[in-house]
């Protein structure tokens, strides 16, 4: 019987399948070319999508940890006594308390609070809007199963090197905007002139080749973590890392911040990275396990939609109120997101943030800093990570091009200065990208797909801002497990390639950089082939040609008197 109730579902697939590769939408992303069907590339898309949602939140908390356009003009006066409400308070019967710099820190002023409040929300609604129109760009033009969104590592230089928190950095969060309006705009022009392909290409083949081994050591140790993943690794003050998983009740928040020297009372850069006691007794870190267990498990098995499983199955259990593993704690902070979670459905209309660019601070060094940073950033960081995921889908031919390249330079690009209009930091190819490709995503319509979820995420924001991060964590391990099967190409017999190759790999997840690994990796390759240059260099000049002629002549030399010696032993015998 459920034979026969399995056979009439899979033969109206097979012919939805078979109908949309004879379409017009079949032809334009080759399906058939590419040996891949409609249902595989929407499967792979919502496994991408569900892989990378975190960053709806993600993005827009580390964002608004800046101030975004909110200054001291929104705090509120306060009474001078303090168990007296701002609602209450009068200015004919109470004295006043004029707010100054300070109502931006702890304790911060309701009214920059609320200002801060009304700011994430547009950030969440930037991030959604700069990432549909990157996803829609890449699998249009280019047909590639990329999604693009705004990145980790950038936005966190944004947030706090830049603006600082609370504003308390050298620029101002619209100066800041303006360097990514600017980078962008000359980011695209190095990919419309194709200089950035030729720059990729400079890249040497060891530290191509293992760069997607160390973005997969990278993702999986984010997935590792407490913030973006299952809690398991923890900070040391003797070791940097160790063992955690302790309860968010045995955490502490490390690294306060700096102005100028000045310590900022109450605000912690770091998050609660530091496990005071308790390790291995966090619930949502076994949560975080089972949910590892489940796609592994289908990973061995070969079912299809792994990733999907899991991560539903960790979210679905974490949305229950008043358990140990919820991630709505009965705490003033859980307490609004799960009534922002109830409402299921909110459209929320960017009032600050669009349109934010300021150019007042162009003739500052540190807007020229951070426009150099950004742009060398996404040079080598987007552009590694392009190649590492055409290399992971099997797009690359044996001089590293693929198809669609050119368009997909351009995609990244342009979407960074749509980001920036939107009020988001630089929007780059995510390497959550691979989880869709493992799902067999092969064309751009896994792009699309991901661009659709994104515009139901419009509506939808409060369910897929609730995915917890110990349901992120569990594939972002398994990703990195599936792409370290690049190592298996490196000469590790030729130290010249082995060692630039394992200097890139290891540095990108311990600096928590893609870049700084590229560029570790570049420079070692350069300083051990440098001996090998200069002699061809040497050589091409005729000046080894001429050492070599004189090197010859002096062993023959040698060779005459040995001769000589032969003959005057032979001769007394």
């Amino acid at each position: 019987m459920d034979m026969e109730s399995s056979t009439p579902k899979r033969s109206r697939l097979t012919r939805l399948n078979t109908f949309m590769a004879e379409s017009r939408v079949g032809k334009h992303f080759k399906l058939a070319d590419r040996k891949t069907t409609f249902t595989t590339e929407v499967r792979a898309g919502t496994t991408t999508f569900l892989t990378m949602a975190y960053i709806l939140a993600v993005n827009a908390s580390i964002l608004s940890d800046s101030g975004g356009t909110c200054s001291v003009s929104d705090c509120i006066p306060l009474c001078s006594d303090p168990t007296i409400s701002a609602a209450n308070c009068s200015a004919a019967n109470h004295r006043l308390i004029i707010p100054d710099e300070s109502c931006k820190f702890p304790p911060v002023n309701p009214g920059y609070s609320a200002c801060v409040g009304r700011i994430r929300k547009d950030l969440i609604v930037a991030t959604v809007a700069s990432s549909l129109i990157g996803c829609v760009i890449m699998g249009t033009l280019a047909n590639l199963p990329l999604a693009l969104a705004p990145g980790m590592g950038s936005n966190a230089y944004f947030a706090y090197t830049l603006v600082g928190f609370h504003g308390s950095g050298h620029i101002s969060y619209k100066g800041a905007l303006a360097a990514v309006f600017t980078e962008g705009l000359i980011f695209l022009f190095i990919s419309s002139i194709g200089l950035r392909t030729k720059l990729a290409k400079l890249i040497p083949k060891p530290v191509r080749i293992s760069s997607s081994a160390g973005i997969g050591l990278f993702l999986a140790f984010i997935g590792l973590q407490n913030n973006q993943g299952i809690g398991l690794i923890a900070y040391s003050s003797s070791t940097l890392v160790s063992l955690g998983g302790c309860p968010t009740s045995s955490r502490a928040a490390l690294a306060p911040v700096f102005t100028n020297g000045t310590l900022i009372p109450g605000a912690a850069m770091s998050g609660d990275i530091l496990c005071l006691h308790h390790r291995m007794e966090s619930p949502t870190l076994w949560l975080g396990v089972v949910g590892f267990v489940i796609i592994a498990y289908c990973l061995v098995k070969n079912i299809k939609g792994a990733m999907i499983y899991g991560i539903i199955f960790v979210t679905a259990v974490s949305w229950f109120r008043n358990t140990a593993v919820t991630t709505f704690p009965n705490t003033p902070a859980g307490d609004s997101a799960y009534e922002y979670f109830k409402r299921v459905v909110d459209i929320h209309k960017i009032t600050d943030t669009a349109g934010a660019l300021s150019f007042k601070s162009i003739k500052k060094g540190y807007f020229w800093e951070a426009l150099i940073t950004f742009l060398y950033v996404d040079i080598l960081d987007t552009t590694g990570t392009l190649y590492s995921m055409a290399k992971f889908a099997g797009f690359t031919d044996e001089n590293g091009d693929f198809e669609g390249q050119y368009f997909a330079f351009m995609s990244d690009a342009s979407s960074i200065i749509v980001g920036s209009l939107l009020g988001t930091s630089p929007v780059t190819a995510f390497i959550e990208s691979s989880t869709g490709i493992r799902e067999g995503g092969r064309t751009g319509l896994t792009s699309v797909t991901v661009a659709a979820y994104f515009m139901l995420a419009f509506f939808f924001t409060p369910l897929l801002a609730s995915i917890p991060p110990w349901a992120v964590g569990p594939p972002l391990i398994l990703v990195g497990v599936m792409m370290m099967r690049a190592v298996v190409e490196i000469e590790w017999d030729d130290m010249r390639e082995a060692i630039p190759a394992f200097v890139t790999m290891i540095l990108m997840p311990l600096t928590y950089s893609i870049a700084y690994g590229l560029i570790a990796g570049i420079g070692t390759y350069v300083v051990l082939h440098l001996w090998d240059w200069g002699e061809g260099v040497f050589t091409k000049f005729g000046v080894l040609k001429g050492l070599k002629s004189n090197n010859d002549g002096f062993n023959g030399f040698n060779s005459e008197a040995a001769g000589g010696d032969a003959t005057t032993k032979a001769l007394e015998v």
